[in-house]
């Protein structure tokens, strides 16, 4: 089976290809945001999917999240719409006609249980595409950034989580 060429420019009989970004996004990180600017060049449309996950336990609601990740992504990005989502990523790829689910990976502990959940997607008639960090964003990760803003008194090179446009901004600048 091969896949069609992704299309430069819609037109007579291309194939769009809609992608998802799931994830609890608590909060948004440099490293979720450099997966949703590649993926924007891979895919025609991107929804970052806020999920929730019964193993976590976020800080702020789906709504909220969802809210704090259209505020840190930039007006002009008219391709990635945010959605919130309570269920399995493949039931909403389903009846929103997405083709493929993005993750971000950091590393081999990540792959390993990114690969059994891409697995079942896959049973589910959904693959997923792995897109590597970018070396310099490795070690951030949501947990570490919730963990240095409720300790106020801990500061480093990868400062608190982005709470506004203008963070992100600067962030996307680098």
């Amino acid at each position: 089976m091969t896949a069609e060429p992704h299309p430069a420019a819609p037109g007579v009989g291309s194939v769009r290809v809609r992608a998802v970004y799931p994830g609890s996004f608590d909060p948004v990180t440099p490293g979720h945001l450099d997966v949703v600017r590649r993926a924007r060049d891979l895919f025609d449309e991107l929804v970052v999917l806020v999920a929730v996950n019964s193993a976590k336990h976020p800080g702020r609601s789906e709504e909220e999240r969802a809210a704090a990740v259209r505020a840190a992504l930039p007006a002009g990005w008219t391709s990635v719409t945010v959605a919130a989502w309570s269920g399995l990523t493949a039931t909403y790829c389903r009846r929103h006609e997405v083709g493929v689910i993005v993750r971000g990976l950091r590393n081999t502990t990540d792959l390993q249980a990114e690969y059994r959940l891409a697995a079942m997607n896959q049973s589910l008639g959904v693959p997923t595409v792995f897109l590597p960090a970018l070396p310099e964003l490795v070690a951030v990760s949501s947990t570490a950034l919730r963990s240095r803003s409720q300790d106020t008194r801990t500061k480093d090179a990868h400062g608190p989580p982005l709470q506004s446009r203008t963070e992100a901004v600067r962030l996307r600048r680098r």
